[in-house]
């Protein structure tokens, strides 16, 4: 480690078999009064400028992390011995518990310090830096950025042993030289697979998988994993500007993890086997080496890396797929804001980052519409500029909505502050429909005028809205703009359309009408003041069913009797046996089991609206085995209607028709 070449150098040694993480820490902090966190299992053993010891003061501290408090000498650079046990690894955390904080963790079956773990020092809000990592033989690290050298353990064909025992150890040294908001180190099992490929301008790109050896092993994976990330590289490259990094990795975690790092991703293993994700998720990681990792976020203004990213990758690939396709996912974004109670309405420019469904909803579905609702405004040619733009003058910085907003001004030669500040400042959405239409013919009979009367409830907006037309043989779409509650429009016609739709293919963020939204088991997820009916009077199933209830909601459930679902009200989910679950059915005003999902697998989950308006979701079971299969997917499955599952696998599911309303045209 050579002091003040970089703002950290880090010198770590980590034994996932004893959770022993052991640190060296060369900084130059950004204040001479440096105040920084470590995590509670971590103990500073000494901290010294030039060999001068240094008093080290506690500083406060929140949960598991601890303050410290140093003040330096006006030159120097300081260097910090610390280390402890670090808490084990849980394989039990689901996809839920990694969105949240995470602290560092170690186990043979794998390690994972988190960037924003507090295992290192952090010296400043952005920065370089240079690791070198050991690890005990059997075991990887890898660190996001370029690795610069490794060295092999002997029994893996490396060099033999030296004086710093490297026969027994895995070695590798990582450099950053760009700036990133963290550092993450993970390490594993894992057996590496490598591809070089070369590159018209600048250094040849380093591919790697990490596999552990159940999954390396299965055939032909590993290079699956390689040529797809090359694909994904070559094709952003191509629409934004050059792969910012020298190397791209795909990392098996064993936790449910989807994080995308600068130079890798770290992916669950078991999701790693499906091959939907190479052609969805590897794609969206492979990107936010661009948005996120290139351009860092600047997290005071909003987070616009994930909007822009799933605009860019998973919708962009639906698109591709087809428009129907395209517009199921629009589908999906809107019913998943009509899901949210008000009280989770927030302003997009407050989302942050993922830690719950409803912020989901706003951080990637209302993001990701803007960029639809804004190529729909400026035309595809200025928005595929713009985007080249922001990456050509935002590379490497810390960039928010604003900069954004420049680049698509500059692109398109237009204002858009309106659109983005009405866009990132209202939280909701506004609800729109058609009063009336009336068709009045022109004289002589030749032509007209369509007068279409338009109403918003809700936050003001003005939007910029699609209507199509429909005649005895075809459509047309005319765009309109409602800046007012309500609005009479008139649009000169040489024919008089049969009906008149509102925006039927879903391109602007709002809340749909009724006729559009289907229900779907978020609503039950996320509603603030759920209710629980067990159909079973006793035995296990009332024991799994509660069980079921707690990971399904994000809220705690209040446990009702059955005349719940004689009444109106908040939700109800309804969890019990077939026999349970039909005789309630039967003496309740509630339809049936449709079909689907009707009598497959073990478990059949469907969504249904009452006569009296009270939505029910209702989960029926072979028995409490069923049930207890179910926790672990189901809140996976958010944006459904229905689903069948044998077990914990999930054979079908689907979303209830919704076609919406044509507003007939009156003549006159």
């Amino acid at each position: 480690m050579l002091a003040g070449e970089w703002p950290i150098a880090l010198d770590v040694m980590l034994d996932p078999a004893s959770r022993s993480l052991q640190a060296e820490a060369e900084l130059q902090p950004s204040e001479r009064d440096f105040r920084f966190t470590l995590h509670a299992s971590l103990r500073i053993d000494s901290a010294t400028v030039d060999g001068k010891a240094l008093r080290i003061e506690p500083n406060g501290g929140r949960g598991a992390l601890r303050g410290w408090r140093i003040r330096l000498p006006e030159q120097g650079v300081l260097h910090l011995r610390y280390g402890g046990t670090l808490p084990p690894l849980d394989a039990k955390l689901d996809h839920r518990d990694v969105l949240q904080g995470m602290p560092p963790m170690a186990s043979e079956a794998g390690s994972y310090l988190p960037a924003g773990g507090a295992w290192y020092p952090r010296p400043a809000e952005v920065f370089g830096y240079r690791v070198d990592v050991r690890v005990p033989a059997g075991h990887r690290a890898v660190v996001p950025g370029r690795l610069v050298s490794e060295r092999l353990p002997q029994a893996f064909g490396g060099e033999a042993a030296n004086a710093d025992g490297g026969a027994r150890h895995y070695y590798a040294r990582f450099e950053f030289e760009h700036v990133a908001d963290g550092i993450d180190l993970m390490a594993g099992p894992w057996i590496v697979r490598e591809r070089v490929v070369p590159r018209e301008a600048g250094e040849a790109l380093r591919l790697r998988t990490y596999f552990p050896a159940a999954l390396d092993a299965e055939p032909g994976l590993a290079d699956a994993y390689l040529d797809d990330s090359a694909r994904y590289i070559a094709r952003y490259s191509q629409s934004i500007g050059a792969y910012p990094f020298t190397e791209f990795s795909v990392v098996a975690s064993p936790l449910p993890t989807g994080f995308g790092m600068p130079t890798l991703t770290y992916l669950g293993e078991q999701v790693l086997r499906l091959p939907f994700i190479r052609a969805t998720s590897l794609g969206h990681e492979v990107l936010h080496n661009w948005w996120g990792n290139g351009v860092l976020v600047d997290y005071q203004s909003g987070n616009w890396s994930e909007g822009l990213t799933t605009f860019m990758a998973d919708y962009a690939y639906k698109e591709a797929q087809s428009a129907t396709a395209a517009r199921e996912m629009r589908l999906g974004w809107l019913r998943d804001f009509a899901a949210l109670p008000a009280e989770a309405h927030q302003p997009l420019a407050a989302f942050r980052s993922r830690t719950h469904g409803a912020a989901a909803a706003v951080g990637y579905g209302k993001a990701a519409m803007v960029f639809v609702m804004l190529r729909d405004l400026i035309g595809e040619e200025a928005f595929a500029r713009g985007i080249r733009v922001f990456w050509a003058q935002n590379r490497f910085r810390v960039a928010g909505w604003k900069d954004l907003r420049l680049a698509f001004e500059q692109a398109s030669g237009r204002g858009l502050e309106d659109f983005f500040q009405q866009w990132l400042e209202i939280p909701g959405g506004a609800q729109v429909r058609i009063e009336r239409a009336r068709f009045v013919v022109g004289e002589g009979g030749r032509g007209g005028v369509l007068q279409v009367d338009l109403r918003q409830s809700g936050p003001l907006h003005a939007l910029h809205l699609p209507l199509r037309l429909e005649y005895e043989h075809g459509g047309e779409v005319r765009w309109v703009t409602l800046s007012r509650q309500g609005e009479a429009l008139e649009l000169p016609l040489d024919h008089a359309p049969l009906a008149v739709r509102l925006d039927p293919e879903l391109r602007v963020w709002r809340r749909p009408e009724d006729g559009q939204l289907p229900p779907i088991l978020r609503q039950w997820m996320l509603h603030g003041s759920p209710r629980l009916v067990i159909a079973d009077e006793g035995g296990e199933a009332v024991a799994a069913g509660r069980a079921l209830a707690e990971r399904f909601f994000e809220r705690p459930a209040r446990l009702a009797d059955q005349g719940a679902l004689r009444e109106g009200g908040e939700p109800v989910l309804l969890i019990g046996t077939h026999a349970a679950v039909d005789r309630l059915l039967a003496t309740t005003d509630l339809p049936p089991r449709p079909a689907p999902p009707g009598m497959r697998g073990s478990a059949q989950v469907w969504t249904v609206r009452a006569p009296s308006g009270l939505l029910v979701a209702v989960v029926s079971v072979r028995d409490a085995a069923a049930l207890a299969a179910l926790q672990r997917p189901l809140p996976h499955y958010g944006g459904q209607s229905w689903l069948i599952a044998e077990g914990a696998r999930v054979l079908e599911r689907g979303v209830w028709d919704a076609p919406g309303t044509a507003v007939p045209v009156e003549m006159r």
